[in-house]
């Protein structure tokens, strides 16, 4: 079987924290919380619910995926993963639907698969305007200009371990999972989409739920888009 470790973003998640790990499969070698900063018991949460628990003060999405990855490197060859999971904190997802997200990856080599939060599997009201219009452009203008297939920026996703190596991810903030869908059409990943339930998430969004939030992620998305729009 293969090794399989999830990292999961995570900034005053307190509330929420020890649910997400509680319904990861136990097929999962090893859950990473990334605490980005949190000012609340997300740490202590994490770790009695059986998770690797890092810190990450400096703020930003990006950040919190990169000191998991950077954990990832930084094991003997034979503990790292052959995929790896991205997870949210907030319990919006449903952490039991892993199995979907990997299945691909495991059956048919898929190396990039999306968890694709679509319309009616998603609870009422889970997902804000702002988030399904933003959705809507960004998926719209990778179409456009790449002709991709992503309908969705949806967080939760699983990727071969030396495929995102291949990414060399480095966006710290908003633009983490736009950049990944990017860079997988770029280097001509495999990759695909499956449904996924979305619920309404516990606690507040850092994104969505502010003004600032979400400019900051539309312009960040935006931007990535653009760059590689030109970029040969």
């Amino acid at each position: 079987m293969p090794i399989i470790k999830v990292i999961i973003p995570a900034y005053n998640e307190a509330d929420s924290i020890a649910q997400v790990i509680s319904d990861i499969p136990e097929s999962v070698d090893e859950v990473i919380v990334v605490d980005n900063g949190s000012t609340d018991n997300t740490h202590y949460n994490s770790k009695n619910a059986g998770a690797t628990v890092l810190f990450e003060p400096q703020k930003g999405y990006g950040y919190a995926c990169l000191k998991g990855m950077d954990y990832m490197a930084s094991l003997n060859p034979i503990q790292q993963p052959d995929i790896v999971v991205f997870l949210d904190g907030d319990y919006s997802d449903y952490p039991e639907e892993l199995t979907k997200l990997v299945t691909p990856i495991i059956e048919n080599d898929i190396d990039f698969v999306v968890g694709a939060r679509v319309k009616h599997l998603r609870e009422a009201n889970s997902m804000t305007p702002q988030q399904i219009f933003g959705n809507w452009l960004a998926t719209a203008l990778m179409k456009l200009f790449f002709n991709a297939r992503f309908t969705d920026l949806g967080p939760f996703r699983a990727i071969k371990y030396n495929k995102l190596l291949e990414l060399k991810m480095e966006d710290k903030t908003y633009g983490w999972t736009v950049e990944m869908q990017l860079k997988s059409i770029k280097k001509k990943l495999t990759y695909i989409e499956v449904p996924v339930k979305y619920k309404k998430r516990i606690g507040v969004s850092k994104v969505s739920g502010t003004i600032k939030g979400t400019i900051f992620a539309g312009f960040k998305i935006l931007s990535w888009i653009l760059k590689y729009s030109f970029k040969k």
